[in-house]
């Protein structure tokens, strides 16, 4: 049953209620709900890889882009029995809660469920949480590259072929994304037992940058060091911080997204910059780039004296 605004649909077996589907969230482009659902259903097989086992983290945007949005960690009341949680610590939580029931996203008809809540962007930790795993695993380090302006993604770009260098000097391989902002994210699979050596290791490595290139690079939080230079934030690697996970949507202008990219594309050093439309393109002729991370023979085995080592 259906009328111009909702629709009944089965995914995978589950019957969901999508509503509004051509209220608008992009108000710049016309994009609708729609067509979130619509993007987040055909890119889901390269996207389900990357958000599998994760604790998500979901902002939500009900009135679009340019109205109020909120981060959801909990699961929304009303989350169908079917949508796979897992109860974990919450320190610090602002709610004052001592635990949180994280959505882990394993399937379409999931991926299908927050898209018709708008939850246009996905944020998910470095590490997972698998099914009768008796502790997380993190298996991923990631340089969130922030650009203070003038400095641009151009910018980011350079300071990503300089991490890529030295990243491979230490035995890893490292595969870039755009943020879908203004920015860009680098990762490396890693094979890590103490989650806390990768923020050690990821700060060690930016301030080593900053010290070869303090004319482009800052690896200090202070935001007045900025301007003109791009920040290395290390400390996306905390246990407690998520990045927005690939192929995510952003809540821009219009649809961008997280977006892989090619080493030759960073190394040309052009403004890159992908909407949904043009992301779905790039899967059909090209894949999924960042599948490297998911590949357990190039995890590099991240050690106490290699995390510290300057």
């Amino acid at each position: 049953m259906s009328d111009n605004h909702n629709v009944r649909v089965d995914v995978e077996g589950h019957t969901l209620a999508l509503s509004n589907l051509d209220k608008v969230l992009y108000p710049a482009t016309g994009f609708t709900k729609g067509e979130v659902i619509d993007y987040y259903s055909r890119v889901a097989p390269v996207l389900l890889p990357h958000v599998v086992d994760r604790p998500l983290t979901v902002k939500r945007y009900p009135n679009g882009v340019d109205e109020k949005f909120f981060f959801e960690k909990n699961a929304a009341r009303g989350t169908p029995d079917w949508v796979r949680t897992v109860n974990l610590p919450a320190p610090g939580s602002t709610k004052n809660r001592d635990t949180i029931d994280y959505v882990v996203v394993e399937k379409l008809a999931t991926l299908v469920w927050l898209a018709n809540l708008a939850a246009l962007e996905l944020h998910v930790p470095q590490w997972l949480v698998p099914p009768r795993a008796r502790k997380p695993r993190t298996d991923l380090i990631v340089f969130d590259l922030d650009p203070g302006a003038p400095a641009t993604i151009v910018e980011c770009c350079e300071v990503a072929v300089l991490l890529k260098d030295l990243l491979a000097d230490e035995g890893m391989t490292l595969f870039a994304k755009t943020s879908g902002s203004k920015g860009m994210q680098v990762s490396a699979p890693v094979d890590v037992d103490d989650p806390e050596l990768t923020s050690q290791f990821a700060h060690t490595l930016a301030e080593r940058l900053e010290k070869q290139r303090p004319d482009l690079v800052v690896s200090r939080m202070t935001k007045s060091l900025r301007p003109g230079k791009v920040f290395v934030d290390w400390s996306q690697n905390n246990p407690a911080k998520t990045t927005v996970a690939p192929y995510s949507l952003r809540a821009k202008d219009a649809p961008t997204v997280s977006t892989p990219v090619t080493w030759d594309e960073v190394a040309a050093g052009q403004p890159l910059s992908f909407t949904s439309a043009q992301v779905l393109e790039r899967v059909a002729e090209r894949g999924d780039l960042f599948a490297g991370t998911l590949d357990d023979r190039l995890r590099a085995r991240l050690t106490p004296a290699l995390a510290t080592r300057g």
